[in-house]
Parts: C-alpha cells; sequence; structure tokens
C-alpha cells in the first residue's frame, strides 16, 4: 500500500456542501470579467440564498451533459453508474477489466479534506473520499518502464448529450507523470461529504489531484493506462498556449486572460474577498516533483 498521507486541514475549513454544489449559480451571478478574476471592485454582499436541491444540481461544469448550466438536472442522470468498470492496461503486469466493487474491495477507503483551486481562480475546500491512486496502481502492478498514467472519461453519446458538440474531442483524456500518479496526494474520489458522488461531480469514480488546477481531476473514469510516452489532455489538445500538460497552480504564471495570483473562496458570499493564491496550492510537499523544471516554461 501507498505511504499514508496527513492533513492539516479540520472540517472547519470545509466549504459549506450548498456552497460548494452552488458554485456555478454564484459565478453567473457574479458575471464573466469578475468570475475568473479579471478585477474591478466589488461590494460585499452579506447572504446567499440556498436553492433547491434542483437549482443547485443545474449548475455544473461536465461539458459531456452540455455547456448551460441547467443541463445536468436534465441529462446528468441519465449516465448509468452501476455496474462500472475500469479498463486498466498498458505498462502493467496486470491489465484487465476491473469491476469498481471489486476494486473497492481492495482499497483503504478514507476522508481527505483538500483544497480545491479552479483554473477559473476560484477556490473551495471538499472532503473526498476515496483511496490513493497508487494503491490501484500497484494492485495492477506498475512496470519499470511506465513514466506516465493516461485517464480517459466515459464516452456514450446516448447518456451525454454534450458529446454531439464539438466542444472538446471526445473522450475527455488526462494525463499525469508516474511521480505525481503515485504521490500520496493523488486521490481516486468516491464520494463527497460522506455521500456517493452525484452524477454531475464525476461519478462513481474520479481524479482529484489537489495541487493542480480542477480540470486535470477527470471525471468518470473508464480507463487508466501506463505509458512510457507523455499522454495527450483534452484541454491542451484544445488550446496549448492557455492549458498546459502540468497545470500547477501557480500564481506567477497567469493565464492568458486572466490573472492567477488571487482566488476567490467560495461560501463567503456573492462577492466574498479574494485571497492570494499559494503556490502548488499550498502542498509545498510536491515541490520536489519539480526540481530543476521551469514551472513558466512547463505550466
Amino acid at each position: 500500500m501507498a505511504k499514508r498521507w496527513t492533513n492539516e486541514l479540520t472540517r472547519a475549513d470545509v466549504t459549506p456542501e450548498k456552497s460548494f454544489l452552488n458554485r456555478r449559480q454564484i459565478l453567473a451571478g457574479i458575471g464573466a470579467g469578475a468570475a475568473i478574476g479579471l478585477g474591478g471592485s466589488v461590494q460585499a454582499q452579506e447572504d446567499l440564498k440556498p436553492n433547491s436541491w434542483e437549482e443547485i444540481t443545474s449548475y455544473c461544469n461536465y461539458y459531456e451533459f452540455g455547456t448551460g448550466k441547467d443541463d445536468p438536472s436534465r441529462n446528468a442522470r441519465a449516465l448509468t453508474t452501476d455496474p462500472w468498470t475500469v479498463k486498466i492496461d498498458g505498462m502493467v503486469d496486470r491489465p484487465g477489466d476491473y469491476a469498481l466493487g471489486d476494486i473497492l474491495a481492495k482499497m483503504t477507503i478514507e476522508e481527505r479534506i483538500y483544497r480545491f483551486r479552479c483554473v477559473e481562480a476560484w477556490s473551495m475546500v471538499v472532503p473526498w473520499n476515496g483511496f490513493e491512486l497508487a494503491d490501484l496502481l500497484n494492485m495492477a502492478g506498475v512496470q519499470t518502464d511506465a513514466k506516465y498514467v493516461a485517464f480517459e472519461t466515459v464516452y456514450r453519446p446516448e447518456e451525454m448529450p454534450g458529446t454531439r458538440y464539438p466542444v472538446l474531442d471526445w473522450p475527455y483524456v488526462e494525463g499525469l507523470r508516474l511521480d505525481e500518479a503515485m504521490h500520496p496526494l493523488t486521490l481516486m474520489a468516491t464520494g463527497l461529504y460522506g455521500k456517493p458522488l452525484p452524477n454531475q461531480n464525476g461519478a462513481p469514480l474520479r481524479l482529484v489531484v489537489p495541487w493542480k488546477y480542477g480540470f486535470k481531476s477527470i471525471k468518470s473514469v473508464v480507463r487508466i493506462t501506463l505509458t512510457d510516452t507523455q499522454p495527450p489532455t483534452s484541454w491542451n489538445k484544445s488550446n496549448a498556449r492557455e492549458y498546459g500538460f502540468y497545470s500547477n497552480v501557480n500564481p506567477t504564471v497567469d493565464h492568458p486572460r486572466w490573472s492567477q495570483a488571487t482566488e476567490r473562496p467560495i461560501g463567503g458570499g456573492l462577492f466574498a474577498s479574494k485571497k492570494d493564491t499559494l503556490m502548488f496550492n499550498g502542498y509545498d510537499e510536491v515541490a520536489s516533483l519539480y526540481d530543476g523544471m521551469d514551472m513558466a516554461k512547463n505550466f
């Protein structure tokens, strides 16, 4: 089993559940420019009125179900998550199609309270439930020459109407360097707030890499491939100038269209004060993975 990770965050740091689920409505209310951190002064707002479950689950950034913020309430429920199989292949000793139930029976499920930083410059604290990716990779048997791990999201046009449009090159794919994947912080999440993952949050199995921007944490994973070459990633293929392979949280490297120096915490009201963004989202223990690398060039 992989080395266990210890956490300095507590339940007191967690973004409230309603605020987490409602984050897209908050951003929509601010307006596109302010939402992505383009600057300008804002006024404080005291209260954020809770929304119904139906409203909350309508605001989601899972493009496979459509780009409209109310699409998930109509479309995400169509995703079949049971049974679920994950293909593990490539440079592993025990390749195969693994039933999720069989995987979970061998994993240590625990709660991890992580900071979450979106590339759009908002942030939160989320209590995930899941297991270390390293444990899953060790179960499959990583071969000596493997250097990268590639991931693929489920692709079912009949259940995911957003895939009928060329928003991205479907299916959604992501990748990590092997040492990133094996780091104790890297989690395969099966739930949040002690509940199973909602479909719009990546049910039933998603990646969580807390020192990278949120889009690296691929949802609804159905394939994991060990390889010796750097795998393609969806947003990098779509716009390499704006989305690098590494996409580590880095306040000194701006997105071409907005600053990454600060972030807006979700849960503090519509016009919550910004705070400084931390290098690697505050997870300094991963810094040694990038010794000698230019983090501006290798963004």
